[in-house]
């Protein structure tokens, strides 16, 4: 196994929240940059003390809170070993607040909205009438359901489009961010859409599946996914702010 070379930038303005926290926040977007691979052994605590300019206990003690969400993998004599991410332990970082910041948020839509296209656009193509008429279904709860159901409904009809879709790590993938923009980001800023707006997204991926038109449900999914994102960015933004 490998040791990660990357470097980290020292913290060298006095963070707005426990010292502690911040060198987690630096070590979960060090992790996270694509520089150090699943398996890869991390710099020692003392090379972890210069590169950041803090104190051996701060460093220890964010090792052992990432260690406690999974993120890192601690061997006495050996080391300390990043296990790589997977959604639950994604899930509990943005449970606690421990986002990426703002290039972090941003590149988690930007992956969701791209693969919501891909899967439209093989549902498209593997569609047959079962599947055809369970997101029938779908679409008609989300236009029927009480206006505190309607999240849930809109989940479910892309549920049913990643399994039209018959890809199961699509499926999985998608299943996991969903699950951490919804609990991570849009319960805690409070997002609001247009209920009408979001229905009337998906009636053309509806028609374009149920027609098995490829191009057509990659079309409009990426417009539905436009706007969702867009969304959604603004609240962050304003949630940053308040």
């Amino acid at each position: 196994m490998r040791e990660s070379m990357a470097e980290l930038s020292r913290i060298t303005v006095e963070p707005r929240e426990p010292l502690a926290a911040e060198v987690s926040r630096r070590l979960i977007e060090y992790l996270m940059s694509g520089a150090v691979q699943p398996g890869d052994r991390i710099p020692s605590e003392r090379r972890l003390t210069e590169m950041l300019g803090v104190n051996r206990p701060t460093v220890r003690e964010a090792i052992k809170s990432l260690g406690f969400l999974g993120l890192l993998e601690i061997r006495q004599s050996s080391g300390t070993y990043f296990r790589g991410p997977d959604s639950d332990v994604l899930y509990r970082l943005f449970e606690l607040g421990l986002v990426l910041g703002e290039r972090g948020a941003k590149d988690m839509l930007q992956a969701r909205a791209e693969l919501e296209v891909v899967v439209a656009g093989l549902a498209a193509e593997a569609r047959d009438e079962a599947g055809v008429e369970l997101l029938r279904a779908r679409l008609a709860a989300m236009r029927e359901c009480p206006d505190a159901e309607f999240a849930e409904a809109d989940t479910a009809f892309h549920a049913a489009l990643a399994e039209l879709a018959d890809n199961s790590v699509l499926r999985d993938m998608l299943k996991g961010m969903r699950a951490m923009i919804q609990r991570g980001w849009v319960e805690r800023t409070g997002a609001v859409r247009s209920r009408e707006v979001a229905y009337a997204d998906h009636v053309p991926i509806f028609e374009a599946v149920e027609k098995g038109d490829p191009q057509a449900a990659r079309a409009a999914m990426a417009q539905h996914m436009e706007g969702a994102s867009r969304r959604l960015r603004e609240a962050l933004e304003q949630h940053a702010a308040d």
